[in-house]
This record gives C-alpha cells, structure tokens and sequence, in this order.
C-alpha cells in the first residue's frame, strides 16, 4: 500500500517468503510447524530439567538455561510469520517490519554475547579450578547474563535508525523470509551507502570481539587440557566443551557468513538459505547438542523417559 506525499512513502511490506515451492506450500508449512514445534518443546523441556534439579543451579547450567530461553524467542520473532507466509498472509506493517529486525538481531546479538559468557565460564572452570567457585560466584554469573542482555538491546538501535530513515518508494516486496536490514536497504530508493558501512562497522565489531574471546577462552582450555596426564581426565575436560563448541560453530558460521560483508549483492537464494540455517536449523539443534552431548542432562532426559514409560506401561497394564 503506497500513500503520496512529496514522495511516496511504504506504509507495509509484502513478505516474498518463499516463492517457486511449485504447489508444496502444504508440505513446507506442516515440516516447519514441525520444527517449530520440537525447537519450543525442546528448550522447554531443557528449562524444566535444568530448573528442577537444584544440582543443576551452577552457572554451566544456568547459561544453558538462558540460552534455551532466548532460542524460543529468537525463533517466536520470525517463525510464526514465516508460517503464516506460507498460508498467503504476506503483509507487514512498516512499524512491525522494524520491530521484527530490531527483536531478531537483538536477540541474536544476545545469544552472541550469551556463547562467549559460557566460553569464559569454561575457560575459568578448567584453567583455574581451585579459584572457580569464589570467581563464578551467582553475582558473577548474574553481571555476565545482564551485560549480555544490554549489549543486544543497544547493539542494533543504530541501524534501526538509519533504516527508519531511508525512503522507500520504488517497491514494497521484501524479496525474503522476513524483515531483515539487507532485503530492506534493497527496496530504499535514497542513498544506503551509510547505511551499508555503518551496518558493517557494527556487525563486524561486534561478531569479531566476541569470536576473538571465544577463540582466546578455547585456546587457554587447549593449553591446560593437554598438560593434564591421564587420558580419562582429558576427555572428562573436553567433555564439558563439546556441547557449547558444536553450538558456537553452528551459529557464529552461519551469521558470519549473512552479516559480517561490505555489498548487499549476494542473490537472493543465498540469503534465503542462510537465513533459514540461523533462525529454524540452528535453534532446533541446539536443545539435541545439549541433550545429546552433556552427560547431565542425558542421563536426567534416560530417567524422564524411562518414568514416562514405565507409567504409560502401568496403565496399559492395568
């Protein structure tokens, strides 16, 4: 819908979603409800382990639990447009196409900062563990979580602002899965070149000063993982890595490759691809990598299932 003034400005976006399924908007609807549904029942049952077990109330842990918590909103932001996309309801006012980038990267940038706290609390865990309990205290694990939480809630507001700024009057069809800086900076029909670099600058320094801790907080693990002797305790240390290394690897490559670039030439099948792997793949591995890889929680999700079981059992029986 277009409104004329001096110049005409977008008061909604049509979201393109997903074009070309050649008559498989059935099919793609029901496996993303499907997704969508095992990601929120999988951080849920994540949270509820977690919480009920007061053993488990240590900042390894407790990192685990916030980062659950965030995966169910950072999916909420976008997931449940893009299923209504699918079911041919692709508009989006201009305010809620801003307020969706702004939730999306400030829950992403969170979840950045949410990994590279869990990184240092490994780092501190394995190379000072006589010193770990008075160092990670709960007003320690609380500062780390807070500080996490103000740096995505100010980390995209300069952006947004640029972005609010722009005009555009040329199209008002996000050639996209949902509102994002790079399909919108496409349909602008003034100069985005500020725009662009600025995005750049933020992204980049941001991305990189929290990928540099992790690398640092991992390479300091590596040192003193292999001066321990035994075989068993090298592996008891790696262990207690494995889960958050696999979820770091997941999420830092695949917004690395979609946010940290100078041009906004990439097609628009790469973006597509790309943004699916960040917002729908990488929040539905997340609760299997941790279920799958901490011994913890596998062994409470064996005694879960196996209660479960054993009642279904019962009642069959009876």
């Amino acid at each position: 819908m277009m409104t004329t003034s001096n110049q005409s400005l977008v008061s909604q976006f049509i979201i393109l979603g997903f074009p070309n399924l050649g008559g498989a908007e059935v099919l793609f609807f029901t496996l993303l409800s499907i997704i969508y549904i095992f990601t929120l029942s999988g951080n849920v049952l994540v949270i509820s382990l977690i919480c009920s077990h007061r053993h488990l109330h240590v900042p390894l842990y407790l990192f685990v639990v916030i980062l659950s918590f965030l995966e169910i909103w950072y999916t909420g932001v976008t997931v449940p447009k893009m299923l209504m996309n699918l079911l041919n309801q692709k508009m989006i006012s201009y305010v809620g196409c801003l307020l969706q980038i702004y939730f999306f990267h400030s829950l992403g940038i969170t979840e950045t900062y949410l990994l590279t706290a869990m990184a240092y609390d490994r780092y501190m865990a394995i190379c000072n563990p006589l010193r770990y309990p008075s160092i990670m205290t709960n007003s320690c694990f609380f500062q780390l979580a807070a500080c996490c939480w103000v740096v995505g809630f100010f980390g995209p507001l300069t952006q947004i602002i640029l972005l609010s700024r722009l005009s555009f009057c040329h199209s008002n069809t996000i050639e996209h899965i949902f509102c994002d800086f790079t399909p919108l900076i496409k349909l602008a029909c003034s100069d985005t070149s500020l725009n662009v670099t600025v995005g750049f600058a933020i992204n980049s320094f941001l991305f990189f000063l929290a990928f540099v801790c992790i690398i640092m907080s991992y390479l300091n693990i590596m040192s003193a993982v292999l001066k321990i002797k035994t075989a068993e305790g090298r592996k008891k240390a790696f262990s207690t890595c494995g889960a958050h290394l696999t979820v770091v690897l997941l999420f830092f490559g695949s917004v690395g490759f979609m946010y940290v670039r100078l041009t906004n030439n990439s097609s628009v099948n790469y973006d597509r691809v790309m943004a699916v792997i960040y917002s729908v793949l990488t929040p539905m591995c997340n609760p299997i990598i941790y279920s799958l890889r901490n011994r913890e929680i596998r062994i409470l999700l064996r005694k879960k299932f196996s209660g479960l079981f054993r009642g279904f059992k019962s009642v069959s029986q009876y």
